[in-house]
């Protein structure tokens, strides 16, 4: 059995020794002052004189020599090598482990660490460290706990819930408003618009955009193929009708939702009471027609036949509710009221009924079936072409005849919705007693009701917007002209001039 020798231990250590420094000196570099001993590797193609840059280092590269635990790891190394061979410790190995995690340590440390994108930068790390986050939905700390993250917003796993519902995201898609998450659904529940007539979302188009269509007064939001699916309208107010609601069809092609239909007007006889309360109207403001003339409430037909036989007066609304006739005619009137059966009028009795002319106006025709108010509109609008001819105002082009018959027939409304502080009051009236002082129609019945204000403010809106050139654009002239001088001081101008006054 053979033995080691004291000398192979000795060139052992020695050997061990040697590779330590020649480590060391590798890893500390030079020392300042001290010359280069590499000669420069030279590329085939440069100069032999051609000098040697050494790499230059980040400005933010720390010096090797700032690693205290390697520079005392050497120094221990050199001073034990700097012993004699008997005086040298041979801990050896716990020495020797030292040194190599320092040298570890030391290799870990690498000046030039690769970019990572998706690490936080060294602002971000300070203002946010580690186990620094709070949580989107309690505000508190989230510490170094389990959490979520989505576009740099932090929550806990059980604060992680849908804002509409409460209950637990567990999808792999969910819409983020803000820092409020939401289910997909719920969100689409809370944000996306749905039509009003068939109650379900509205489609988005070839674009990817929702459109779809809106009422200017009511808001109402529908599909854009509702306007061609022949989804009922109501003739009164435009509503369209959603699906499964009960409206009346009046035989005629027009449809009237529950609403209207709580109000119109459905005969002759009916009618007479608005219509003298609309002459008393006139009266009030000074404008007292002489001549009783004739007043019929007539259906659709009959009313574009009797549009077909007027020789004067060719411009007409696109959907005509009124009439004022000059001309002699027979004319089919309804005589009384039908009877609801469903959701259509049974029983319709009318009358043909000759009109003879007395004087410059035959009679005055309305459509039936419309709301009290609407009905009121009309018949205001059609006395005052009544009284314009009555009071020898001739030849006057649409734009001027039109515009006046809609300020009269809104100044009526305005009286029948609005309390008396808040109507119009020309700053000079016909009379002595103008449209504000007057009291409304309705006053006799106790007002109205609040459906009916908003049909009123409705129909008003409609003259208001109208955007045909007579009816839209004349009332509009007219009602600036009235407001500046007075009604009577601008019919005086119009008999004059057959113009508004500027």
């Amino acid at each position: 059995m053979a033995y080691p020798s004291r000398s192979c231990d000795r060139c052992s250590n020695e050997r061990r020794s040697s590779f330590m420094k020649w480590l060391c000196t590798f890893l500390k570099g030079q020392k300042p002052g001290e010359p280069n001993r590499r000669r420069p590797r030279v590329t085939a193609g440069e100069e032999e004189d051609t000098l040697w840059q050494p790499p230059v280092r980040p400005k933010n590269d720390p010096p090797r020599h700032d690693n205290e635990e390697l520079d005392r790891a050497i120094a221990e190394s050199l001073a034990e090598d700097a012993k004699p061979p008997k005086e040298r410790n041979h801990k050896g190995d716990s020495n020797d482990e030292d040194l190599a995690k320092a040298i570890q340590d030391s290799l870990n440390m690498n000046p030039y660490t690769p970019y990572n994108p998706y690490a936080p930068s060294q602002a971000q790390a300070q203002a946010q460290p580690r186990g620094h986050r709070v949580c989107g939905r309690c505000k508190h700390e989230i510490g170094h706990g389990h959490y979520l993250s989505c576009m740099g917003i932090y929550w806990h796993p059980q604060c992680f819930r849908c804002c509409s519902c409460g209950h637990p995201i567990r999808e792999t898609e969910f819409t983020l408003l803000g820092t409020d998450p939401y289910h997909k659904l719920c969100y689409k529940e809370l944000h996306h618009p749905k039509c009003d007539v068939c109650l379900q979302f509205i489609p988005t188009n070839r674009s990817g955009l929702i459109e779809y269509r809106a009422h200017p007064f009511w808001g109402q939001k529908y599909c854009p193929l509702h306007e061609q699916d022949r989804t009922p309208r109501c003739c009164s107010c435009e509503k369209m009708e959603p699906r499964n609601t009960k409206y009346m069809s009046l035989g005629d092609g027009r449809s009237l939702c529950m609403e209207c239909l709580g109000s119109a007007v459905m005969d002759t006889g009916e009618c007479q009471p608005l219509y003298h309360s609309i002459r008393d109207y006139y009266e009030g403001m000074n404008m007292k027609l002489d001549q009783q003339i004739p007043m019929l409430l007539v259906e659709r037909q009959a009313l574009n036949e009797a549009m077909e036989g007027e020789s004067k007066g060719p411009h007409h609304m696109p959907e005509t509710r009124g009439l004022c006739l000059s001309e002699e005619q027979t004319v089919t009137s309804i005589l009384r009221r039908p009877r609801i059966g469903g959701n259509r009028l049974l029983d319709m009795r009318t009358q043909p009924q000759k009109l003879t002319r007395r004087c410059e106006v035959t009679a005055i025709l309305v459509l039936y079936g419309l709301p009290r108010l609407l009905t009121g509109s009309i018949l205001a609008h059609e006395l005052m072409h009544g009284w314009l001819r009555l009071k020898g105002y001739r030849n006057l082009n649409a734009e001027v005849e039109e515009g006046i018959c809609q300020v009269m027939s809104y100044l009526w409304l305005e009286s029948e919705i609005l309390p008396a502080s808040s109507r119009h009051a020309p700053s000079s009236s016909y009379a002595s007693s103008s449209s504000s002082s007057y009291p409304p129609t309705s006053s006799k019945k106790g007002g109205i009701s609040h459906t009916e204000k908003k049909l009123g403010e409705f129909f008003m809106h409609q003259i208001a917007n109208d955007t045909s050139t007579a009816y839209g654009d004349g009332f509009r002239t007219a009602y600036a002209a009235v407001n500046k001088y007075g009604l009577r001081q601008t019919l005086n101008h119009i008999r004059l001039t057959g113009g508004f006054p500027v």
